[in-house]
């Protein structure tokens, strides 16, 4: 609602997406710590290459591959036509609830 709101007073849309886990525990296998760090080095940078990703974070490409690999498959990266891949947004708010059974 709040998006709405604010949506109506400013007359522009928010550009954003929302990404769904079952469980906490799914969420953590997603988005593992390496992972987190890539997607810190991704955000800002617009398209890059797997091979410039894994150079930002000092990384084997290989490696880096797998967790892009994931990422798309979340989707949390998206590719670009050219092939390169990107981290299309300013923000990433995780929220779960706990609560008793």
């Amino acid at each position: 609602m709040t998006d709405f709101v604010q949506a109506w007073n400013t007359g522009k849309s928010q550009r954003s997406a929302r990404i769904s886990f079952a469980t906490p525990e799914l969420l953590w296998q997603v988005l593992t710590a390496k992972r987190w760090e890539l997607l810190k080095a991704l955000c800002g940078a617009g398209p890059v290459s797997i091979r410039e990703a894994a150079r930002r974070v000092g990384r084997d490409v290989k490696a880096v591959h797998g967790d892009v690999t994931a990422l798309l498959e979340a989707g949390i990266l998206n590719r670009t036509p050219n092939g390169k891949i990107e981290f299309p947004f300013d923000v990433v708010k995780v929220e779960f609830m706990l609560q008793a059974a």
